[in-house]
């Protein structure tokens, strides 16, 4: 799992003053709003005596520890210690903080410590707001796999067939493949056709790919948008936000938007068929063995097939090469003795931290 990413917390209507408890990376986090209704993201440990915030409250735009009340802002700050009597909050009295945004009926937190210059964007959804277009509520689901296997599965245009046979997709014409590289990901668009018997000889196939095309692309380690175009004018396009909840849990938050059956009552419809295909990739998913991604391509034998897995997998390395992945067997093997936080960036900029960094693999 991998830092200095953006990755979807909840709806923006299930967040409300009322702190929420919210588990990624494997790490505890608290949301709430403040007066104003801005989204806020914490750790969910209250530096005192690790009192968790989620089950506290909010008072005057704090979150509030339900041990011994103390109150942290939404910068991370600890804004009042009620058993302190004099002198100035302790500067060591803050917690870790991260950047929320919402966007598409989502909020999303920056788990990272880079500086806004350098972040990664959410990745946008141009379609969004415009007319012609017609986009269905944010939905979600929990699904008990790791992160990896889900963007990968949704990279594999080749598992259609035999994972979603009444989809009636035709095959794919691989003459006809587009791969385009992205700043933080990768696109790939196939045109599906099918094989004719050739006018000209009797026993010679030619290729036909008609207008049907469809792709995905990945953003980061946990964005999969999936577009299909049914004809040079009417698509379907998912966007999938990610949020790894542990190494063997994902939470996934779907935004899909189209630009044919308009009408408002074929929502419930697109939404039934949109479920059943992911019932049926989640059969798949909550099956696999290891549940985890290999750390090397020699203990999976893949294929030219695989050509958008591989290109994920060394943009994983990559960012592992910065620093970015979170050392995930350390993090399990001091469980329930160490209180881990991502470190925000206001760390970048101060010391004095009471909670340990969640450790990093470095190669």
């Amino acid at each position: 799992m991998y830092m200095n990413f953006w990755y979807p917390v909840c709806a923006s209507d299930e967040l409300h003053e009322k702190p929420l408890p919210v588990t990624l990376l494997g790490l505890k986090f608290a949301a709430f709003r403040d007066t104003k209704q801005q989204a806020h993201l914490v750790s969910d440990t209250c530096i005192h005596r690790g009192g968790s915030l989620s089950k506290g409250w909010v008072k005057d735009g704090c979150i509030v520890c339900p041990y011994h009340g103390w109150e942290y802002s939404g910068d991370g700050l600890c804004a009042r210690i009620p058993s302190q009597k004099k002198g100035k909050t302790p500067g060591r009295a803050k917690i870790d903080a991260y950047p929320t945004e919402e966007r598409y009926g989502l909020v999303f937190a920056f788990l990272g410590d880079l500086p806004e210059n350098e972040r990664p964007p959410i990745f946008p959804i141009p379609e969004w707001g415009q007319d012609g277009w017609r986009a269905g509520a944010p939905v979600w689901r929990d699904i008990n796999c790791y992160y990896e296997r889900s963007v990968e599965n949704g990279l594999d245009p080749y598992h259609n067939e035999f994972v979603h046979p009444s989809q009636g997709l035709p095959k794919i014409i691989a003459e006809s493949t587009v791969v385009t590289e992205m700043d933080w990901g990768t696109h790939f668009i196939a045109h599906f056709g099918e094989l004719r018997k050739k006018e000209s000889g009797e026993d010679e196939l030619e290729a036909v790919v008609g207008e049907l095309r469809a792709g995905s692309l990945y953003h980061g380690p946990n964005t999969l948008v999936t577009d299909i175009h049914f004809t040079s004018e009417t698509a379907f396009i998912q966007y999938g936000f990610e949020a790894p909840i542990d190494m063997n849990t994902t939470r996934l938050f779907l935004i899909n938007m189209r630009n044919c059956m308009l009408d408002p009552e074929l929502d419930e419809r697109v939404k039934e068929i949109n479920a059943r295909v992911a019932d049926e990739d989640t059969v798949i998913l909550e099956n696999l063995w290891p549940v985890r991604t290999p750390n090397t391509t020699t203990k999976e034998l893949l294929t030219s097939g695989d050509e958008m897995v591989l290109r994920y997998r060394a943009h994983l390395g990559e960012w592992a090469k910065k620093g970015w992945q979170l050392d995930t067997a350390a993090m399990a093997q001091n469980a329930g003795d160490v209180a881990y936080a991502i470190p925000c960036p206001a760390r970048r900029h101060s010391s004095n931290w009471i909670l340990d960094e969640a450790p990093r693999l470095f190669t």
